[in-house]
């Protein structure tokens, strides 16, 4: 059995990029602003002293809870102040104002006497809405979706990272451009009689000028990331069709955000990754490579975490990284064994995994963090879960029993072939140390014999030397 990793602290945890990251981290206290941009109109995210607005149309009061403390922990990874949290009790979100007309008035003296700046609402708001909201409230109004989308245009640093969080904004925000102020009101004044200076009724002004050009200026610049991506996911697939070439077995880590993901990734094969209490601290894939206990080689790939109601534009956006998961030949579902609601996160990643065609994959469910997690939890899980492996990736328990249902989940070579190979053909019993599973080895005056099973190219190569029946 391969022996544990030690991994010092910057190995665990990727110290220095985090430290570098801590390093970036938005100033508390200053003001928020809605900033009028002469080419394009954004409106700076940053987030200060927010109130939380929830509408609970479906499930138990606690899943209400539970998913307003996500969005709170979404607030404070990205740099905000939660400052109070409201629920109301619908059918459905109201088409208006996204809560009803009493609520709206109560979210106003709230907003007022705890000196917010900013409300974060629970889902995704139209633009309507988000108007509404803003011209009720007096302060800046964003959705559950801006919120994420601000999370990842922080945390990405890859080029294509960084690429596929600037289309998902802009698709996002495509829709949602408008005019602030006099001077960009979308109609002129006038009778509407004649062709005179004041122009007429439905005939356009500056403000509505300003937007078409706003709005072609980000159509060009969506086309052109969905170009240079789309570039991005040919060498991605080149390097997926390379390995799987070489018959190299794919293992991808995949999970509800920071359930611990890239803390078994380091346990696991000591790739010093970051790692971070933080939601979506990882948003580019890593790949490292891993051997088995009887030496052959396969991959674990660290994966983008994924939240429930994850943006449909994040999962668009991120298709080609998602795909590492899809290609896989094992899934390792990490869950957080310490969190309040840890079926729902596996309900909510299985989602997203059908979403990109990994739903029929082989699954090992890895519940993490046992550790923090309390024994009536844990028996509840195992009750439910009885195949699942228990980890703690802080400590290290339950790492070997991971590792050997991981190994015992790779596919296997198809071809037994019992063969003595000479020993000036060394490369080809390495090739099949590395690409097969060997069963036996002994070494005789004609070669090393050996007992394996491996691939039908393989088994080809052996075929020469195979011994007689």
């Amino acid at each position: 059995m391969q022996d544990l990793v030690l991994l010092d602290d910057d190995a665990t945890t990727g110290a220095l990029e985090l430290e570098d990251r801590h390093a970036l981290r938005r100033v508390a206290g200053l003001s928020t602003e809605l900033t009028d941009v002469t080419e394009v109109e954004y409106r700076q995210l940053r987030l200060e002293r927010v109130v939380l607005v929830g509408v609970w149309t479906e499930g138990t009061a606690t899943d209400a809870e539970n998913s307003l403390a996500e969005l709170a922990a979404l607030a404070e990874t990205a740099g905000s102040q939660v400052l109070e949290g409201v629920i109301q009790r619908r059918n459905r979100p109201d088409p208006a104002t996204y809560v009803g007309r009493g609520k709206v008035e109560e979210l106003g003296s709230v907003v007022e006497s705890s000196g917010a700046d900013t409300v974060i609402c629970d889902g995704e708001l139209s633009p309507s809405q988000l108007r509404n909201l803003e011209q009720r409230t007096k302060v800046k109004v964003i959705d559950r979706t801006a919120l994420i989308l601000d999370i990842f245009a922080q945390h990405a640093k890859s080029k294509e990272g960084k690429a596929q969080v600037e289309l998902a904004q802009l698709e996002y925000l495509l829709p949602r451009l408008r005019g602030w102020g006099e001077a960009l009101s979308r109609q002129t004044g006038g009778s509407g009689r004649g062709g005179g200076a004041g122009g007429g009724v439905g005939l356009r002004g500056p403000g509505e000028t300003k937007l078409e050009t706003d709005r072609r200026r980000i159509r060009t610049r969506i086309a052109r990331l969905r170009r240079e991506i789309k570039g991005m996911r040919t060498v991605r697939q080149t390097m997926r069709a390379s390995r799987t070439r070489n018959l190299v077995p794919a293992v991808a880590i995949a999970g509800y955000t920071n359930a611990g993901k890239s803390s078994l990734l380091n346990r696991l094969t000591g790739a010093g990754v970051l790692v971070e209490d933080a939601l979506f601290a990882t948003l580019d894939p890593t790949t490292r490579r891993a051997e088995t206990g009887d030496g052959r080689v396969y991959t674990l790939s660290d994966t983008v975490g994924f939240v429930r109601h994850l943006p449909h534009q994040i999962v668009e956006a991120f298709r080609s990284t998602l795909e590492e998961v899809a290609d896989a030949d094992l899934v390792v579902h990490v869950v957080d064994g310490a969190h309040a609601d840890p079926e729902g996160q596996v309900r909510a990643v299985r989602e997203v995994l059908a979403e990109v065609g990994a739903d029929t994959l082989p699954e090992l469910l890895a519940v993490n963090k046992v550790d923090a997690a309390d024994e009536e939890t844990l028996l509840r899980l195992k009750r439910t879960w009885p195949d699942a492996v228990f980890v703690s990736a802080r400590t290290g328990r339950g790492i070997e029993e991971l590792r050997a249902a991981i190994e015992a989940r790779l596919p296997r070579p198809a071809v037994e072939v019992l063969a003595t190979v000479p020993y000036d053909r060394g490369d080809l019993v390495a090739r099949v140390h590395s690409r097969g599973e060997v069963l036996a080895t002994t070494h005789t005056e004609q070669g090393t014999r050996i007992h394996v099973r491996v691939d039908e190219a393989l088994a080809a190569e052996l075929a020469p030397f195979a011994d007689p029946a």
